[in-house]
């Protein structure tokens, strides 16, 4: 069988004000030409839909629009959350989805069987998919207790209990002349994130061994870390990675998705197919003579500027790069922190002492800056 594995979709992110709809709409276009290219037998979307856990209007109909256009090539669907996800309320699409022929699981439920899709491609192959949607500290925990395992100890780390609620899902994984599949949007110890992750999803709290999965497993697919990877364990796991750049961290990236082919009885098969719909982000830097001479790249951009802070210098250099989303001084000309002034008391000085103060520690000398704030502080004053 033929399986499309993506994630880390994120509709609705905005980045540095910019809204990017124009580009899901064209990156999801990507995603689902891929789909009538290759025609796989089924399509997984491993997690992080949207960027919020309350999308926009506009979010739903593009995100609702992509899984029935994907389900629409042939492919059967699978679609887990994320912890962007509001797991509730895709579960309320349930009966949408279900009606669309779209397998849809934002949180985990109380029946585990839930949780384990069945199907049989055109050609007769049999598969199963176990989807775990994304479960926080405090869910793993009510997970393992709903499923009737040993009792949840305080002592019990993440991994732990993912581990029990894996082997739970996985359980009939034994079984011959199948291909067992498992989705999930997680952490593994020893991937590489991509730059857009929340850090408090992705900290080694929230990191798993990948000897959670088992070698019964014909492939994994994962979501949650943005960088398109392999990942050393029991079986093959891969993140396919976000099929756009989520953010400036991200700007190395190859944005894509992963093909897999796979039987019961071979090995898989695995390819990145790319996606290149999205506006690249680039960063740049200089001194404003250098970014004016140089030609201006393509794509959103971030800005370190190798000058001096000064009052005005943001809108110049937006001028000269109107694509500009971030403008920063280089952080190179920054002074590290303690390293020249100690920091100011107090107790006893004004706040023109205490601002004039601060802009000397950050090297800003620029006068018409502390005449604004002596400015604003009288105006606040009166």
């Amino acid at each position: 069988m033929k399986i499309l594995h993506t994630s880390d979709w994120h509709v609705g992110k905005v980045l540095k004000g910019q809204s990017r709809a124009e580009e899901h709409k064209q990156v999801l276009a990507g995603v689902i030409d891929v789909a009538r290219q290759e025609q796989p037998d089924l399509v997984i979307v491993a997690g992080d839909l949207y960027e919020t856990a309350a999308p926009t209007p506009e979010a739903t109909r593009l995100v609702t629009r992509a899984l029935t256009a994907l389900r629409r090539t042939g492919a059967d669907v699978v679609a887990i959350g994320g912890n962007h996800d509001n797991g509730q309320a895709l579960d309320a699409l349930r009966p949408w989805a279900e009606a669309a022929g779209i397998t849809l699981r934002g949180g985990v439920r109380e029946n585990p069987d839930e949780h384990v899709i069945d199907g049989v491609t055109a050609g007769g192959e049999r598969w199963r998919v176990a989807a775990l949607p994304f479960l926080s500290q405090r869910y793993a925990i009510r997970a393992v207790e709903m499923y009737e395992l040993t009792a949840a100890e305080a002592t019990q780390t993440y991994a732990d209990h993912l581990g029990r609620v894996l082997g739970r899902l996985t359980e009939g994984f034994a079984e011959p002349d199948r291909v067992h599949l498992v989705t999930a949007h997680l952490t593994v110890v020893g991937a590489t994130t991509g730059g857009g992750e929340r850090d408090a999803h992705t900290v080694l709290g929230y990191a798993v061994p990948a000897t959670v999965f088992p070698g019964t497993a014909h492939y994994v697919a994962l979501g949650h870390l943005h960088r398109s990877q392999r990942v050393s364990g029991p079986c093959p796991i891969r993140y396919s990675g976000s099929p756009l750049a989520v953010d400036f961290g991200e700007q190395e990236n190859v944005p894509s998705v992963t093909m897999v082919e796979v039987t019961a009885t071979s090995a898989a098969r695995i390819r990145e197919v790319p996606v290149t719909a999205a506006v690249p982000l680039r960063t740049v830097r200089g001194t404003l003579a250098q970014l004016a001479e140089a030609a201006p790249p393509e794509g959103w951009l971030r800005v370190f500027v190798r000058e001096q802070p000064r009052a005005g210098l943001r809108e110049e250099v937006q001028e000269l790069l109107p694509q500009a989303l971030e403008i920063r001084i280089d952080p190179e000309l920054v002074p590290a922190p303690g390293s020249g002034t100690r920091t100011a008391q107090r107790a006893g000085r004004s706040p023109r002492d205490l601002f004039a103060d601060y802009l000397d520690s950050k090297g800003h000398a620029d006068s018409d800056v502390r005449e604004l704030f002596d400015e604003l502080f009288e105006e606040a004053d009166r």
